[in-house]
């Protein structure tokens, strides 16, 4: 089932966590399995499955990183080894040199360059945060015939989010040697 279906929740990016929230724990009450120990056989199995499939939704949706990775997922947008989901060349280009810095550094500990090149990947990060802003916030509003361009830009956004994930773990191992 689709979580957003589920919780009767428009499909989005963004939308409002106090209102997940409250139909999380609304349900929870509801399906909770210890409700339902007089039931038939079959109605404690459906609740059962009913709130593994509540606590499922809400874990997603609750963290933005899991609730886009499902969404473009939801979308055919997040096919293992998909040719969709190569970084551009232009944002390999650019990244190429923290990737140097950072072989540098593995090469010999400097805790003023891993805090020079993790401020530069704060940067990067945060420009990419700005530029897709626009984008999910007016995806709901979108008609369903532009909603595949938008879901592109998303895909682009989360790939090039989850490789600057990894250099700043990397980053983070370095400061703590140092």
């Amino acid at each position: 089932m689709n979580y957003f279906a589920f919780y009767d929740l428009p499909e989005g990016f963004l939308f409002d966590g106090a209102a997940l929230k409250t139909k999380y724990y609304q349900l929870s009450r509801e399906l909770h399995p210890d409700f339902h120990a007089q039931d038939t056989p079959a109605a404690q199995a459906e609740a059962l499955r009913l709130s593994t499939l509540n606590t499922d939704a809400y874990r997603t949706l609750a963290d933005p990183d899991a609730r886009m990775a499902y969404l473009l997922n939801q979308h055919g947008m997040l096919e293992e080894g998909s040719a969709q989901n190569q970084l551009p060349p232009d944002f390999l280009m650019e990244v190429m040199d923290l990737n140097e810095q950072l072989m540098e550094l593995e090469m010999e500990t400097n805790a003023d360059a891993t805090a020079t090149l993790s401020t530069e990947v704060t940067a990067l990060a945060d420009t990419l945060d700005a530029g897709i802003q626009p984008v999910l916030a007016g995806y709901p509003a979108l008609p369903p015939d532009h909603r595949p361009a938008a879901l592109a830009q998303v895909r682009t956004y989360y790939l090039k989010k989850r490789y600057l994930l990894r250099l700043r773990q990397q980053l983070a191992t370095f400061a703590a040697r140092s």
